[in-house]
């Protein structure tokens, strides 16, 4: 669907482009947004690469075996209906360690083999269980420590202090998943499976 959307916006922008006869100011836009992208990819790629690297590195040597064993207990609260020792808990783990990082990239991949394995545990495999919408809700509110891209798009605009955004990225991201997961709590107590 939101290709649709998007191919709609593009045909329409080359339209009145033509119509109001600015082609020109259309090609220019266009190969300046290349170039912009372009320069974006190369100055970012670095810093995604070395925090990519770190956590498969934190997953091979057993480093995120090892947090998401300190983590389990916290885990075990959210998500009561997982077994003890369950995959799920160490892909879940993978992912909120990598959001705290702030490598969306890097916990996309431990978010999908977590929803998977949360799958297998579910009883009703068209309906979400309590256990997924919990894990979507962590996901989403995406607790970050470090907020990894953002500082890196902060160092791309020459910010005088890139970093500096850290603590209120900590703030926000904490509050909406306290929020999140208060209501989580709330609406799944009213509404018990």
């Amino acid at each position: 669907m939101i290709n649709k959307v998007w191919t709609f916006l593009i045909i329409i922008g080359i339209f009145f482009s033509v119509i109001t006869n600015r082609i020109e100011m259309l090609n220019n836009i266009i190969f300046d947004s290349a170039k912009i992208s372009f320069d974006m990819i190369t100055r970012i790629f670095p810093v995604m690469a070395l925090w990519l690297g770190i956590m498969k590195i934190a997953q091979v040597s057993g480093l995120l075996n090892k947090i998401s064993f300190f983590l389990e207990p916290f885990f075990k609260k959210l998500f009561p209906e997982i077994p003890k020792g369950h995959e799920s808990l160490s892909y879940i783990s993978a992912n909120f360690i990598s959001n705290a990082f702030g490598l969306g990239n890097a916990s996309t991949p431990f978010g999908i083999k977590a929803m998977k394995s949360l799958n297998e545990l579910n009883k009703d495999k068209k309906t979400a269980s309590r256990s997924m919408i919990t894990f979507i809700i962590l996901n989403t509110s995406g607790l970050t420590i470090v907020p990894t891209t953002l500082i890196s798009l902060r160092m791309l605009h020459n910010s005088k202090s890139p970093a500096s955004i850290s603590f209120i990225c900590l703030l926000v991201t904490f509050l909406a998943t306290v929020f999140g997961l208060t209501l989580d709590r709330l609406f799944s107590k009213r509404y018990k499976e």
